[in-house]
């Protein structure tokens, strides 16, 4: 590959040269171009893709807030892993890997949500933590969030053919140290029945008056539907930007939403009232972009009486003495009874998705914190009294448990944990493909280097020329 020649961006001090000897001169222009003097330069090549001195210090930021920790020199591990990124994404542009807006869209809303959890969904408080708007921080992270995806991806399709035995995990595990053999932590299967507190007629009146007189007020001109959305919408994710929602498709919204939203044509105009299960919306349009659309909306969610939790919890309590007193089975009571339609086809049973696929087992930290509680005072086989809960739709639910299986930590054996030590094992072939693949990649690319990198213990061979 040609060599690209990239002046590296720095601060030009000028410099008096006075009547002084050659010597002085040359002591101050070396004191002027000292390396605390540069705002920015080019550190690495890799390809014809630069990796700035501003990159490495921005991961270093980023991993110091998330509290990473670096194995061996950060001074030389950031720079690499950098290296390393870039000759995915070039890897990726070859093989024409491509990521949706939608997907970067979701894994941009998700990190900014878990950021919200940790500021107890306090968004004014987030903003100033971070000196950025909502708006600002999803329209920064979103290259880096292609980016990571696109290596994700890419990562995914070289080691996609990648198996592995049952005579290779036998192998693997043979010889192995007992301090080395994974722990498996306690995990318990969990069944659940719930059920939706009635929300009173008069409530969802109330919601809908509400919804009406915001119309007639943007519509007589009285003040902004972004303006009534700051003040009332009961959305977190959108409120504080006018209920703005950044362009989205169809199959990222809510199905009544998205057929109300993408059938508005006249952004002066705001819809009829909309129900889904987060509560009910007006909305109106902003902007349409191909399959994506761009508006603005405002929640209210109608509230539920203390009376109507009452009224739910006794009347699940009742069930679940029932179930105790053999008139019928939990199972039935799921599949018949239960609201939780993400449950009730698989007789109640909780699901577990994780990196390692779909499975029914939970560690009791991935269960929602008021089941954990519950199911961690149960016995195998016990039923719950019923409880109040929120579920991830963020609604008010009542709710009773049936543990059905629990499983103490331990370390892993092949006949109780074989997926477990199989995963470890392909995790392990999976990493060792990698290695071998950037050591060859990086046989067949160009790379520049600072001197002052050149003395660093790399992960990888190559990198040095």
């Amino acid at each position: 590959m040609k060599k690209k020649h990239i002046l590296a961006l720095a601060v030009l001090t000028a410099v008096a040269v006075s009547a002084a000897g050659d010597d002085e001169t040359k002591k101050v222009q070396e004191a002027a171009i000292n390396e605390s003097s540069i705002v920015d330069e080019v550190v690495w090549i890799v390809g014809d893709e630069p990796i700035l001195k501003s990159d490495i210090e921005a991961m270093r930021m980023q991993a110091a807030a998330e509290g990473i920790k670096w194995k061996g020199n950060p001074d030389c591990t950031i720079p690499e892993q950098l290296a390393v990124q870039k000759l995915y994404l070039h890897q990726a542009a070859i093989d024409s890997i491509e990521v949706t807006e939608a997907e970067v869209s979701s894994a941009v809303d998700q990190q900014i949500n878990y950021w919200l959890q940790l500021v107890d969904n306090d968004r004014e408080k987030l903003e100033e933590y971070r000196k950025q708007s909502i708006s600002q921080m999803r329209q920064e992270m979103r290259d880096d969030f292609r980016n990571r995806q696109m290596i994700e991806k890419m990562k995914d399709k070289l080691v996609k053919d990648i198996t592995v035995s049952p005579a290779d995990v036998r192998s693997y595990f043979k010889d192995l140290p007992e301090d080395s053999i994974p722990y498996v932590p306690t995990e318990v299967e969990v069944q659940i029945v719930t059920m939706t507190p009635k929300v009173k007629q008069e409530e969802i009146d109330r919601v809908k008056d509400a919804l009406r007189s915001y119309t007639d007020r943007v519509t007589k001109g009285e003040t902004s539907f972004a303006t009534l959305a700051r003040l009332y919408s009961e959305d977190p994710g959108s409120a504080r930007q006018g209920g703005e929602l950044d362009y989205t498709g169809r199959g990222m919204l809510d199905p009544a939403f998205a057929n109300v939203a993408f059938n508005l044509t006249d952004p002066k105009k705001i819809s009829k009232i909309v129900e889904t299960e987060f509560g009910y919306h007006i909305i109106q349009l902003i902007d349409k972009r191909g399959d994506k659309i761009k508006v603005r909306h405002i929640l209210l969610k109608p509230r539920v009486s203390a009376d109507a939790i009452e009224a739910a919890r006794l009347r699940l309590d009742s069930i679940a003495t029932d179930i105790r007193n053999g008139k019928f089975d939990f199972n039935q009571a799921a599949t018949y009874l239960s609201d939780d339609k993400d449950t009730r086809s698989n007789n109640g049973l909780m699901a577990n998705t994780s990196e390692q696929g779909r499975t029914s087992k939970f560690r009791l930290q991935d269960l929602p914190s008021e089941v954990a509680r519950v199911a961690d005072t149960l016995a195998v086989g016990q039923v719950s009294n019923a409880f109040e809960m929120v579920n991830e739709r963020g609604k008010t639910v009542c709710a009773f448990i049936k543990l059905k299986s629990r499983t103490e930590g331990h370390r892993a054996t092949i006949t109780e944990d074989f997926q477990v030590m199989k995963n470890m094992v392909l995790q392990r072939r999976r990493e060792e493909f990698l290695t071998q693949w950037v050591n060859e990649k990086l046989k067949h690319t160009y790379v520049w280097m600072n001197d002052r990198y050149k003395g660093c213990e790399f992960e990888h061979e190559g990198w040095v020329k």
